[in-house]
């Protein structure tokens, strides 16, 4: 099974649309990054574990409809904090793939033998997906 943990705030700030939305409302961003993840897993092969920081008493972990798990961090750490441990729980059974801008965070995924990604590659890819999923319904609309 391939996985890919994503720092969602990492993804949020990094995407012009998305950090425009946090400006005016942060749960909006989080629906509308949420809702991109869960067609990225739609159009590959990967589970999405999207992991943002959180505010609450404890860490919070939940499915959302579409079928990628989402993490919340407690207020008192980061989502970070929660990728890593993730990572080296994980890494060494398991094809990961973390994306994030944190350097700290890439190095900490590489040496627990996940694959780091900066967002901006992750974004060209998620466009690209998208991309691929436009074509291929305007051939099956050809085809009617």
């Amino acid at each position: 099974m391939r996985y890919l943990l994503v720092d969602a705030h990492s993804v949020i700030f990094a995407w012009p649309e998305l950090r425009s939305l946090h400006a005016k409302r942060m749960s909006l961003a989080r629906e509308e990054l949420v809702k991109k993840l869960t067609q990225f897993q739609d159009l590959s092969d990967y589970r999405v574990v999207a992991v943002f920081d959180g505010q609450g008493a404890k860490i919070s972990a939940t499915v959302n409809s579409g079928g990628i798990q989402v993490f919340y961090s407690s207020a008192r750490q980061t989502a970070d904090s929660i990728i890593e441990r993730l990572v080296a729980k994980y890494g060494q059974e398991h094809d990961l793939t973390v994306v994030t801008n944190d350097h700290l965070e890439q190095q900490t995924a590489t040496t627990f033998g996940a694959i780091a990604m900066p967002v901006e590659a992750f974004l060209a890819w998620l466009h690209e997906a998208e991309r691929g999923l436009q074509k291929d319904l305007k051939k099956l609309l050809l085809r009617r």
